[in-house]
């Protein structure tokens, strides 16, 4: 239970940290230089993902991720089970962070172009917003994957690394759909958003398990464990 309750405090601050930073800090309407934009949120999710790597990493591996959790577990390296327990409070834990925006926003101003920090893509861009999550994803979860191999990954540098690949992510994918490459991170804000973000909702969910399941695919032969 230890691993799942982990999981769901590093997601809570992913989601609080990440989207906080979209919510309050990314656009500040009216003050000229205030607002942190792409940068600043990328930098906020990747840095939310290093602080808690170090955190609860010997606890669970600190995936807070359920694209994660599914490439690690089509890797051969987690039972079923705890993927799926992994997946359930990841999203509680996005839920958690989310409803602590939702008061934040709800008892004050913000300035932020969004309320939840929701993904979502414009209209007609459907097709790249899913090639952009997949391939983001797969790059993402293909980091993670070999930064943490027990034969070739990174050792103590692996949460840097991750975290860094994070920001980079972030910096090229915002423009087009906000950055999800974590279905948790999309599924919360949307659910107090509501509205487009929700019926769009279903893309920030396919797309990175799709990634990941690739990502799985090509760890495993160039790694040399696919026989």
């Amino acid at each position: 239970m230890k691993k799942y309750i982990a999981e769901m405090i590093g997601t809570m601050v992913l989601v609080l940290m990440g989207c906080g930073s979209a919510v309050f800090a990314g656009s500040i309407v009216g003050t000229v230089g205030a607002g942190v934009g792409t940068i600043g949120v990328a930098l906020a999710f990747g840095l939310a993902v290093i602080a808690m790597a170090y955190t609860i990493g010997n606890i669970s591996g600190c995936h807070i991720n359920p694209a994660i959790t599914l490439g690690v577990f089509l890797s051969g390296r987690m039972a079923g089970k705890d993927a799926l327990g992994y997946m359930i409070f990841q999203v509680i834990g996005a839920i958690l962070g989310s409803a602590v925006l939702y008061v934040l926003v709800s008892t004050g101003m913000h300035g932020g172009p969004t309320a939840t920090g929701a993904n979502s893509f414009g209209e007609g861009m459907m097709l790249q917003a899913f090639i952009a999550e997949t391939v983001f994803t797969f790059i993402f979860v293909l980091v993670v994957l070999g930064t943490t191999d027990s034969k070739h990954g990174a050792g103590n540098l692996a949460g840097l690394a991750i975290g860094l690949t994070l920001v980079l992510v972030h910096i090229v994918c915002i423009p087009i759909t906000g950055t999800s490459v974590n279905p948790a991170r999309s599924i919360a804000p949307a659910l107090f958003e509501g509205g487009v973000a929700l019926s769009q909702l279903w893309l920030f969910i396919v797309a990175p398990f799709l990634g990941a399941t690739l990502s799985a695919w090509v760890w495993k032969i160039i790694s040399g464990d696919q026989k």
